[in-house]
């Protein structure tokens, strides 16, 4: 059916089109305008696909309503592509892969795109081919897909992309290297964290830092512009296959590799099939079968049981090193562990490995000497190092992992590097942890560009590597002072003392992180007042061991990170608590579960350690007796994470007839400091409505009389 669209509409889209500025760069050429053309269909004569290469923003193209639909254009000639642009109509996709083709008929993808938003779209590439088609697996809404235009930039000439010649280790015991091509390969990595199709994009910058390898976790369909990114930049890839368990619960369950046929012959046949698919690609460095998964497979078994299993998932890994040699015989394959430990059983297990892996922080500089120990005849590769970790550092005052300093961290890298490279003839080198634009808490600890940012780590890994002579670097924090506990909402002072190398203004922010209350890994701004080197922050509502972070940036694209904790904790109202200890009832109370029971009593002994908990439904009460009709001045209830969110606060003389004295709609958790002069000798709070799925849960119930 022929769809009209309004004069009206199109203008629509073109201004919202001219309103995005910086959403598109030029590029060096636009290859595609007037060039042959076709498509998958086209709604009608009115919508050809020529119109998406014509130029004109006013004529577009049009598919049926089905997926999949693709539109391909012929450059005419093999080019080096760069960028890509889609002005999409309102019928766009929602999922689509950008795939380059040297032929028509073989098709690689340079950029895959879910949660597409339509608009204007444009993505800097990495790839070299004739022919270039979108192809569009998911409509936005019941129409077909619809361009205004399809653009495609880059430079005409270059060549497909051709087979590698081959990785080997070569030489004997003790005197081994890794060679590419027949050169020597020491491997300068990073672990890899942004999505494959943005690769190109962060190319230049790992250059820059002198890094010659990328490690991932898993191989799919979505590896392939990752490396070709890698391939176009001089970079190799170690391509993982994550096998369960990983390193435990958490990170992809539990196996039994003793009896699970079904789940070895699948994963087989995907090693197979991602091998098949890369073994050609001149960014293949070597394939990574499994990852912690002897140490994690204590997290799933005990006794000799674990035994079993250990040299069961062995054998496994030998047999898929065999499978991927079958088919791919240019490329090593190795298995990492986070335990040196697990080379014994590959040692005995896993014949068919060309090198083994460990991930090592804290006691990476061991390694050297656990291999002379074991009495190893295969080299190996670090796969993950990097500064002391959060399962390895003492805790600290407040009972949880003491976080290593920016400049610790700085040091750690340096560390690691030393010791990973100073077993020559057996170490060939490693792949640092890690290289994300993450800003959360695991960030933090280990990212070298947290949000894009970059550290002190960053260049210390640079210096490393041999990379490029920084003209800028980042601010150094000296010291960071803070008090072991805070009263909940009370202003938090943070004494700090910081100098940037290069004479930059610093500019400072604060965070907070609830990781060790309810494990969230997300880092919540806060407003800081910055008084010379003391910044002021409003302390957390709800209780509990906070992550306190600092941040100095300079203006130029570096940051320093700091971080300590502090335990939040009620603040302490004046007056006499005339509840505490008093007879306590309560509408229901948990008597099963983790930490069970959860009685009444415990909201009015006075530890803020213990709480009353009641069932999971509407309504709750909890009522004390003050043992006289007594006068009072002010209310606190201190929550758990299960809050209310509308209750009052009532009185009685006898019991039965109550008064409400206080109420809201809008509880939000934490502490409540309720001001209210009232008399009874009952007190009740009477909770209507949950601000979670859970019950209600109070540490405190205090009524104070001044």
């Amino acid at each position: 059916m022929f769809r009209l669209r309004s004069i009206g509409t199109v203008l629509a889209v073109l201004v919202g089109l001219a309103a995005a500025p910086g959403t598109v760069s030029a590029a060096p050429s636009l290859l595609s305008q007037g060039k042959p053309v076709a498509a998958s269909s086209v709604e009608n004569d009115g919508t050809p696909a020529s119109a998406a290469v014509d130029g004109d923003p006013g004529t577009r193209w049009s598919s049926a309503w089905s997926d999949p639909q693709w539109l391909r254009v012929d450059l005419g000639s093999t080019a080096t592509l760069t960028r890509v642009e889609l002005d999409w109509e309102t019928a766009f996709a929602t999922s689509f892969d950008v795939q380059v083709s040297g032929d028509g008929t073989a098709w690689r993808t340079i950029r895959s795109v879910t949660g597409g938003t339509g608009g204007r779209q444009g993505f800097d590439v990495s790839g070299t081919g004739r022919y270039v088609r979108v192809h569009a697996t998911q409509r936005a809404n019941g129409y077909g897909v619809s361009l205004w235009e399809f653009r495609v930039f880059g430079e005409q000439g270059g060549t497909n992309p051709q087979p590698g010649s081959g990785v080997h280790v070569t030489g004997s015991q003790g005197d081994w290297q890794l060679t590419v091509d027949g050169q020597p390969w020491t491997v300068k990595g990073l672990t890899w964290g942004p999505p494959a199709a943005d690769a190109a994009r962060y190319m230049p910058e790992l250059r820059s830092m002198g890094v010659n390898t990328l490690r991932t976790w898993g191989t799919d369909a979505t590896t392939r512009p990752l490396l070709d990114a890698a391939a176009a930049n001089g970079l190799r890839v170690i391509n993982g296959f994550w096998l369960q368990p990983g390193g435990g619960p958490g990170s992809g369950g539990c196996v039994n590799y003793v009896t699970d046929g079904q789940y070895k012959a699948d994963m087989l046949g995907q090693i197979r099939q991602w091998v098949t698919e890369y073994k050609d690609h001149p960014g293949v460095l070597m394939w990574n079968v499994g990852n912690e998964s002897i140490l994690g497979l204590q997290n799933c078994y005990s006794g000799t049981e674990l035994e079993n299993q250990r040299v069961a998932y062995a054998q496994y890994v030998n047999e898929a090193s065999r499978a991927i040699h079958a088919i791919d015989t240019n490329h090593p394959v190795t298995n990492t562990d986070a335990w040196t430990g697990a080379w014994a059983y590959l040692k005995a297990h896993t014949p068919d490995l060309d090198l083994y892996s460990v991930n090592s922080y804290g006691n990476v500089c061991q390694v050297r000497q656990d291999w002379i120990n074991g009495g190893y005849t295969k080299p190996y590769i670090l796969t993950e190092a990097g500064p002391a970790g959060e399962w390895e550092v003492p805790d600290d005052a407040n009972g949880v992992p003491d976080e290593p300093t920016d400049v610790e961290k700085r040091d750690g890298y340096t560390e690691a590097w030393n010791c990973i490279t100073g077993h020559r003839g057996v170490s060939f080198g490693g792949t640092l942890f890690h290289y994300g634009t993450e800003y959360d808490f695991g960030a933090v600890w280990f990212n070298l560009t947290p949000a894009g940012k970059k550290r002190l780590s960053f260049y210390s890994v640079q210096r490393a590597f041999g990379g490029a002579t920084p003209a800028n670097t980042p601010p150094v924090i000296s010291a960071m002072n803070l008090p072991q506990t805070v009263a909940a909402g009370a202003p938090l002072t943070i004494d700090v003392a910081a100098s940037d190398p290069d004479g930059d203004a610093i500019t400072w922010s604060a965070a907070f992180n609830s990781k060790y209350i309810d494990n969230s890994g997300g880092l919540a701004d806060a407003p800081v007042q910055v008084g010379g080197n003391r910044l002021t922050v409003t302390a957390p509502d709800r209780l509990g061991v906070w992550k306190v972070y600092v941040m100095a940036e300079d203006g130029r694209g570096n940051i320093g990170i700091e971080t300590k904790s502090v335990r939040v904790v009620a603040p302490q109202p004046a007056g006499t608590n005339i509840a505490q200890g008093k007879p306590v009832t309560a509408s229901s109370y948990q008597q099963v579960g983790d930490g069970a029971p959860f009685p009444p009593s415990n909201a009015v002994d006075g530890n803020a350690a213990t709480r009353w908990a009641t069932d999971w439904s509407d309504p709750q009460w909890l009522r004390v007796d003050l043992g006289a009709v007594t006068t009072f001045q002010h209310v606190q209830l201190v929550w758990e994470g299960a809050y209310g969110r509308a209750y009052e606060i009532q009185v009685s003389d006898d019991g039965t007839n109550w008064r409400s004295v206080y109420g809201t709609t809008t509880g939000n958790g934490g502490v409540d400091s309720i001001d209210v002069t009232a008399t009874g000798r009952y007190v009740r709070l009477h909770a209507t409505e949950r601000g979670t799925g859970w019950g209600y849960s109070l540490y405190e119930l205090g009524v104070y009389r001044r």
